[in-house]
């Protein structure tokens, strides 16, 4: 489901994140670290040159480079750490986090976590 750029306005059109249907793929095994995670994600909208969607990950750990972006957990746990420092984000529903283009990552996902993100 996606929301139409034409909404009118508040309450014209809503998507519940949670129940939004993702196809999962798996990850690449060049990518894989542990376990076999699988990824996906959809566009709801854009917002000017954002994109907004919901991207979900299961358990597992994966290497990432990571694009600008914003997002809110729904749902899951898991943790992300930085190769550039030792920096260590757990996240859980209700956790809003940034990632910078280029950053590269490592995705420790203990409970499947599903994220709504602009980017």
């Amino acid at each position: 489901m996606t929301i139409p750029d034409s909404a009118a306005g508040p309450g014209d059109a809503a998507v519940a994140a949670g129940e939004v249907q993702i196809i999962l793929e798996p990850v690449a095994l060049e990518q894989v670290l542990d376990g076999a995670p699988s990824t996906g994600f959809t566009t709801i909208t854009t917002l000017g040159d954002l994109e907004v969607g919901v991207w979900e990950m299961t358990v597992g750990s994966m290497r990432d480079v990571e694009t600008d972006e914003v997002f809110v957990v729904i749902a899951g746990r898991a943790t992300v750490s930085f190769d550039a420092d030792d920096r260590v984000m757990d996240l859980s529903a209700g956790s809003v986090a940034r990632l910078s283009a280029g950053e590269r990552t490592v995705w420790t996902v203990t409970e499947t976590i599903r994220k709504v993100y602009l980017a």
